[in-house]
């Protein structure tokens, strides 16, 4: 069995905006006017993205499934969707339509999916009180970006959040987003998602570990796209410094690769030697399967890169689907 982490959807169809203070930031699907089985998903009146019925159909899903070498897959929403800059009332109720979205998808195929909703984290107490209504709904946890209107998510002000998730038991998927840098990328908008995108992951597991978070949730249960970003490459400077510093070694009371190895991270490094690395310094038990589908392609179907990487069979099994398990604070088969 392998379970694919890192997956999204995109509803079919969104509520009319109506009288919504969020106005045109409400997203809107316009059907097709690409292609037949496409819409455009239309923010602000722009079209974000032209997205096919992969982000919406179960049974395109499941037939898609084989040829990418995966049995199951954790939803969660395409993270343009967790739009924190919005009215707080309107935020609330766009997490509340993508939760119940994904939990009956999940409800229609529950040996396929696994589910992660959204909280509006734009207001930390308000994200606390719908933490419930995630948990009700039989999803496993959250998914939230990698800073919140620019402010990341080690930040004091979000513990009250964190420790409602560990009193929940739920997990936490978070997702490259909105860096907050982009001025500095020199080329194409498009190196936002090259370059910004795993630098973002950085800075929030960076956050995770320096801000004190793991100390204060030790039970927490949170995994990071895309590896982590460069994070792991840095990782070896701040454990140096960490000895060396007292000030370092306040705000972190454990060394801080420890707080590392207390996270989980999916395998989209792209290059086996950049996951074998990832591998090395967190163990290869916090390590997942990931793909973005459907807005990304793997390199390597899950088989072929257990066996690039010369991975004994418990190994694997642990990459494969063991992990993903612990991870959503599920019982093994």
């Amino acid at each position: 069995m392998i379970i694919d982490v890192h997956t999204h959807i995109v509803p079919e169809h969104f509520p009319l905006k109506l009288q919504r203070a969020a106005g045109d930031g409400w997203p809107f699907m316009d059907h097709g006017r690409s292609k037949p089985d496409t819409a455009d998903m239309m923010v602000g009146g722009k079209n974000y993205r032209t997205v096919d019925d992969q982000c919406w159909s179960a049974a395109r899903r499941i037939s898609d499934l084989p040829d990418q070498g995966i049995d199951r897959q954790v939803i969660s929403p395409m993270p343009r969707l967790l739009d924190y800059g919005i009215n707080v009332n309107d935020g609330r109720d766009l997490a509340r339509y993508l939760n119940e979205t994904i939990a009956e998808l999940v409800k229609s195929y529950p040996d396929r999916f696994y589910g992660l909703g959204s909280v509006p984290m734009q207001d930390v107490d308000l994200a606390v009180a719908e933490l419930e209504g995630v948990k009700a709904l039989g999803l496993r946890g959250v998914e939230i970006t990698t800073n919140v209107n620019g402010v990341s998510p080690g930040d004091p002000r979000f513990l009250p959040f964190w420790r409602e998730v560990e009193h929940l038991s739920l997990s936490v998927f978070v997702h490259g987003q909105d860096p907050t840098f982009s001025e500095r990328l020199v080329g194409p908008p498009y190196l936002e998602n090259a370059i910004g995108f795993p630098m973002e992951n950085a800075f929030a597991v960076a956050s995770i570990v320096t801000g004190g978070v793991m100390e204060e949730c030790p039970d927490l249960r949170v995994c990071f796209s895309h590896g982590g970003g460069p994070f792991t490459m840095v990782l070896p400077r701040i454990q140096h410094l960490w000895h060396q510093n007292a000030s370092l070694r306040e705000a972190m009371k454990r060394p801080p690769l420890e707080y590392a190895q207390m996270l989980y991270y999916d395998d989209i490094l792209f290059d086996n030697r950049a996951l074998s690395y990832l591998m090395d310094m967190v163990g290869s038990s916090q390590v997942l399967i990931g793909s973005d589908y459907p807005f990304m392609s793997r390199p390597q179907l899950p088989a072929d890169e257990f066996a690039a990487l010369a991975l004994s069979a418990d190994v694997a099994e642990d990459l494969a689907w063991r992990n993903c398990l612990r991870f959503l604070g599920l019982q093994e088969p």
